[in-house]
């Protein structure tokens, strides 16, 4: 190995152990459910983004197995060659409609999205506002489009507005785009989808919405833009298809002319070959039970309830969220990755979220109950968290 790269990995790796910021990584034996199981042992899992349980679905399950016989393991090309099979086509018409959209196109990854959809749309010439807090996908699109980057205090309308009146009336952009988080996934809050559009209507903005912790989980599964009726209002929806829908990928949503723009401009979609058979189809399965149904988002939220109410009634800090999303808000670094590791010690896994994750001194152990636990697996996830908390001085 070069020796000036050694040096950098070295002091590099030991500077982030020292302060409580390496995070080790556990290896899953089986599936990715309400329990799970590490090196033999069972735990409690409340850090999964399989919001509705779909990810050990028998239904998405048959109808991956049923695709591979019938479509193999792999499309074989990219969407522009011969890469778009009558499965993605059936997939995209049917989240436009989950979405209520006139069309939608689907990714890899919901990350791709992000780096396919901003970059398609904005560049050099544009200006984005971003919310704070957003995705590090969104950050990551906003820097590969060359767009004028202004970041906007978190869900702060006032100082929306300011920089959007101020970036308009520069006219120093052809573009002005916001984008924002549905749902921010450190804190569970919930962006400001009114107030966003009447500015955003006001100086003409592009609006942009990444939904990829509210869809499944708000407006009764159709996401937060549906939750506050504003699909006429939003032009890009964007999601992925890996949390609560349960499989993998991601999707953007909108009308018909900007899905077109992005099959011949967004270069994820261009230049990677698309979404495996099996996938699409249990995708597609998942969507359609959500249009089916709110049972599964019901049982979701009444286990979010119950989980608040209880970490909550024991007297930790469980911030403002406003989503089953729960975080335990610790401050210090260390400390955070301590109360994860004594909790996993005890049979409740809940990983420890900190810098550059979340700002330094906000580490937390972030909870993500689902539709597939049970009250007495939530029961003794509390009760391990009062023991562990009380144990810490943390309560």
């Amino acid at each position: 190995m070069v020796q000036t790269l050694d040096a950098f990995l070295e002091t590099n790796l030991n500077d982030l152990k020292d302060n409580g910021l390496y995070n080790e990584i556990d290896i899953v034996e089986g599936a990715n459910g309400a329990e799970i199981t590490i090196n033999g042992k069972n735990y409690i899992n409340l850090s999964s983004n399989n919001y509705l349980g779909l990810a050990t679905d028998e239904d998405l399950k048959n109808a991956a197995k049923n695709a591979i016989d019938t479509h193999g393991v792999g499309a074989g090309a990219v969407r522009t060659i011969n890469g778009t099979l009558d499965l993605h086509r059936e997939l995209e018409e049917t989240l436009a409609q989950f979405k209520g959209t006139e069309s939608a196109i689907a990714y890899q990854s919901g990350f791709n999205c992000n780096m396919a959809a901003i970059s398609a749309v904005m560049n050099k010439n544009d200006a984005i506002l971003s919310d704070e807090l957003n995705h590090a996908s969104i950050i990551d699109g906003c820097r590969l489009s060359k767009a004028k980057i202004i970041r906007v205090n978190h869900s702060d309308m006032e100082d929306l507005r300011a920089k959007a009146k101020e970036a308009v009336e520069s006219g120093q952009y052809n573009k002005v785009m916001y984008i924002t988080d549905g749902v921010f996934s450190m804190d569970g809050d919930v962006a400001k989808l009114p107030e966003i559009v009447e500015i955003a209507e006001e100086f003409g903005l592009i609006t942009y919405v990444d939904d990829a912790h509210g869809s499944g989980v708000m407006g009764k599964g159709a996401g937060t833009v549906k939750h506050f009726g504003l699909q006429d209002k939003i032009d890009f929806q964007i999601g992925t298809l890996s949390k609560a829908i349960g499989v993998v990928g991601g999707y953007v949503a909108g009308t018909k002319d900007l899905i077109d723009w992005l099959k011949v401009a967004s270069r994820p979609f261009l230049f990677s070959t698309s979404l495996a058979p099996g996938d699409t189809k249990a995708i597609t399965e998942s969507v359609k039970k959500l249009m089916a149904s709110t049972e599964l988002h019901d049982k979701l939220w009444d286990n979010a309830n119950y989980l608040k109410e209880g970490l909550k009634g024991k007297g930790f800090d469980i911030g403002h969220s406003e989503t089953p999303i729960t975080p335990v808000i610790i401050g210090e670094e260390k400390q955070a990755q301590t109360f994860s590791k004594r909790l996993m010690d005890e049979g409740v896994y809940a990983k420890a979220i900190v810098f550059p994750t979340v700002p330094r001194g906000t580490g937390r152990v972030r909870n993500m109950p689902t539709a597939a636990h049970t009250k007495e697996q939530l029961d003794e996830a509390i009760e391990t968290y009062a023991k562990i908390g009380k144990e810490l001085g943390l309560i």
